[in-house]
């Protein structure tokens, strides 16, 4: 409660500052003061924006239009164009990591959200909407106050292939639906649902198969990523075909590294026949900042810089994050290795999102976000989200004899690690400057009274000397909490991590507490990737775990509610935690998903990594109980063909069906579950939904196909339905990279339940 006080002057002050603010921003372009421009026919509101476009660049010479190839584009003044810097980041969050966002003055906060692998966690698509529906109404607060752009480079929904990653922590996990799924309700929230009109721009990175970044002598600007075209097309590309496909993406960012032996951002099968002609692509592509450069300068894909600019613009890409675009397109075009209309074609593409975002319509104040300042940043309930997404973010991994909740009439807690009391840290990477923050410890302080020693001056737990000071505090207290874990000089981009132990002399520390501690001990991690926390799940003295990832400006207040019993968690690993063993299996370069036994190559994730686990993919327990029954699911579905022409060899050669031979648009299936809380407090349940196809080429696979968030108050129940999709959710892919539906008997789980659907081939409903 003492939070909100203080922050109410803030708030207040900022309200009254609000009209002040956005009035102070002069149009971008169009301005209709300026006579000379108002009546120019880009300027011209009613009229389709794609002839606004080409009326534009018609009047651009060529050294205007190359000045614009870059994340910070030059002014056009003699068309009343100001510059722009193209490079925003609202990872979980308006942040300040690109030069387009700057804090200070009326603006001296944003809204900090937990980072994304802990709202992943929530697997709570209407959270992960509303999210970024309120990140970009402080985006757009901030442009119209003249301190932020409105192309936000985020989010980052690269699978979360390997455990060591640094950036692991940025992505929805390493399952693809799940990430798919979040990629397109989290930039429906921030571009807003208003048709072709946008609130801001969102862009799906790193496309594709980027999840390297400093790994064993090996770095991001020199990895040639090998992929088969069945983990592309069943893996790592899924997500961003549903980002540009389902969430209508204004952009995708190429990534640094090459793919079987092409930089991503020169690969036109890649950018311009997937993104923009598979997928339909209606924004723009840019690079990753400097991998243009990269490319030729590290990776030496071309001869001569004019050449990797030709390659860059021709394969499809319409913005270069750097300079190297300004610098030697002119001579491409001079040189006859690039025509004028390509780098037309590549400013069509930016400027129609710019006119999307109303940067063309003159006055922001008149854009139907131009009434939104200061006033509309950090505000109370926008804080209470943040808090809300961290307790359904936080996972209870292990819950000996019911340790959680602790009891409200504990007199004193002793609360030790080096996480805390740490406010930066909660917000991970790629944040910006928080409202405020609310430390583990400060949570807990509202609930008990605390004995707070760190044991280790950082995470790196360099010594033990403090041990025996903690030591002596759990061993006075009612109970102890160590909250343990790491921060981005473990993990984050450019540190890859060397293993999944705790640092230091961490596991000490927890161990000798433990011993000591005279009631029940408690251990709260913060992390983006897993750790290896074998040993505490092994040690009957200490009681429970909980995994809080980087719970935000608000984590500390949200650990101290599940602590406490006064938030029942229901959080889901949206990752496999493996033991530190595995790593020496699986170097990091090796990208294939599948294991290979011959090799001793185990496989990655939960799909096809089948070995031990520390916790598994999806685990989360609760303070309560649920039961499932099935009540209405399909035995038996035909699968029509499209036509006859396509009937006779379809599954001849697997027996499974082309999903392009299929006529889809019929096979949406409804699974109805119910559930019920059985135990003695109201929780909300994550419903998980598994398939496995037939047995055979095809039975190593298991696949989340569907999952929902219901809340149950004690003895109640409810319905859910899962929608199935055939051809997208009981399809596989095979070596080819072509998605069947495998014809036969697929399982579906769904938490202690089993079912079987049996797939069959239809030929009657053919029509030649």
């Amino acid at each position: 409660m003492a939070d909100k006080i203080n922050t109410l002057p803030f708030l207040l002050f900022l309200l009254c500052l609000s009209n002040h603010i956005v009035e102070s921003r002069e149009p971008f372009a169009c301005d209709p003061k300026n006579g000379l421009t108002r009546s120019l026919k880009f300027c011209r509101v009613n009229l389709p924006i794609h002839v606004r476009a080409r009326d534009l660049i018609g009047r651009l010479t060529l050294q205007e239009k190359i000045r614009l190839l870059v994340n910070n584009a030059a002014a056009v003044p003699r068309l009343g164009i100001q510059g722009y810097e193209w490079w925003s980041e609202a990872l979980h969050g308006v942040s300040n990591v690109g030069p387009g966002t700057k804090f200070g003055g009326a603006f001296p906060g944003a809204t900090a959200f937990p980072q994304v692998i802990t709202t992943a966690a929530s697997f709570n698509e209407s959270l992960w909407e509303e999210i970024g529906r309120v990140v970009s109404d402080e985006a757009r607060a901030m442009y119209n106050g003249g301190m932020a752009g409105l192309t936000f480079w985020s989010p980052n929904v690269n699978v979360f292939r390997d455990p060591r990653w640094g950036r692991g922590q940025e992505t929805p996990g390493e399952d693809p639906v799940v990430a798919g799924k979040y990629a397109a309700r989290y930039v429906r929230g921030l571009q807003g649902n208003d048709g072709l009109r946008l609130k801001v721009a969102a862009c799906c990175k790193h496309y594709t198969a980027y999840d390297l970044d400093n790994w064993n002598g090996v770095d991001r600007y020199h990895f040639n990523a090998r992929v088969s075209k069945q983990d592309l097309e069943d893996t790592y590309d899924v997500p961003f075909k549903s980002c540009v496909v389902e969430g209508k993406v204004a952009s995708v960012m190429c990534s640094y590294n090459q793919v079987n032996g092409k930089p991503t951002c020169a690969d036109p099968s890649l950018l311009k026949n997937t993104i923009r002609g598979e997928w339909g692509l209606n924004g723009y592509i840019v690079s990753d900042c400097d991998s243009v450069g990269v490319l030729f300068d590290t990776q030496h894909y071309t001869t001569t810089p004019e050449e990797a600019a030709a390659a860059t613009i021709r394969a499809g890409l319409d913005l270069d994050c750097g300079p190297f675009l300004a610098i030697h397109t002119e001579n491409a075009v001079r040189g006859a290795l690039l025509q004028e209309e390509d780098v037309n074609m590549a400013l069509a593409n930016t400027i129609t999102v710019q006119m999307r975002l109303g940067m063309f319509d003159g006055e922001p104040s008149a854009h139907p976000f131009g009434n939104l300042g200061p006033g509309h940043v950090c505000t109370p309930a926008h804080q209470e989200l943040a808090l809300q997404a961290a307790r359904q973010g936080i996972v209870l991994l292990q819950n000996r004899g019911r340790t959680l909740p602790l009891s409200r009439s504990f007199q004193t807690v002793a609360v030790i690690g080096p996480n805390s009391d740490v406010t930066v840290t909660m917000i991970g990477n790629y944040a910006g400057v928080a409202c405020g923050y609310t430390s583990p410890l400060q949570g807990i302080r509202r609930y008990a009274k605390t004995v707070h020693l760190s044991g280790c001056t950082d995470v790196l737990c360099n010594g033990n000397q403090q041990f025996n000071a903690a030591e002596v505090a759990a061993r006075h207290a009612d109970a102890t909490i160590l909250v343990m874990g790491l921060d981005q000089s473990i993990e984050a981009e450019f540190v890859d991590r060397k293993g999944l132990l705790l640092p230091g002399h961490q596991q000490e520390l927890v161990s000798r507490v433990a011993r000591a501690s005279r009631g029940p001990t408690i251990l709260v991690l913060m992390s983006g990737g897993p750790i290896d926390v074998s040993f505490a799940k092994n040690d009957p003295r200490i009681g429970a775990i909980l995994w809080a990832g980087y719970p935000g400006q608000a984590g500390g207040a949200a650990i101290a509610d599940v602590l406490f019993g006064a938030t029942n968690p229901g959080g889901k690993l949206p990752m496999t935690w493996y033991p530190q063993s595995y790593l020496a299996k699986v170097p990091m370069t090796n990208m294939g998903m599948r294991a290979d036994p011959s090799g001793g190559y185990p496989g990655r994730t939960y799909r096809f990594y089948k070995g031990p686990v520390v916790f598994p993919f999806g685990h989360g327990m609760s303070y309560t109980s649920f039961a499932h029954s099935l009540v209405q699911a399909p035995h038996q579905v035909s699968v029509p063909l499209a036509s006859l022409r396509v009937s006779r060899n379809t599954t001849s050669a697997s027996n499974a069906i082309r999903v392009s031979h299929a006529n889809c648009e019929t096979l949406a299936l409804g699974v109805h579950i119910d559930v019920k809380n059985t135990g003695d407090m109201d929780g909300t349940h994550t419903l998980l939904v598994f398939s496995s196809p037939p047995e055979g080429k095809w039975s190593a696979q298991k696949q989340l196909i569907g999952f929902e968030k219901v809340h149950l108050v004690t003895g109640s129940q409810k319905r859910v339905k899962i929608d199935i999709h055939v051809c997208k959710h009981l399809s596989v892919v095979d070596q080819f990279g072509i998605r069947r539906i495998p014809i036969g008997k697929h399982d579906l789980y769904i938490g202690d339940l089993k079912h079987s659907i049996s797939l069959q081939a239809n030929l009657e409903e053919i029509k030649s």
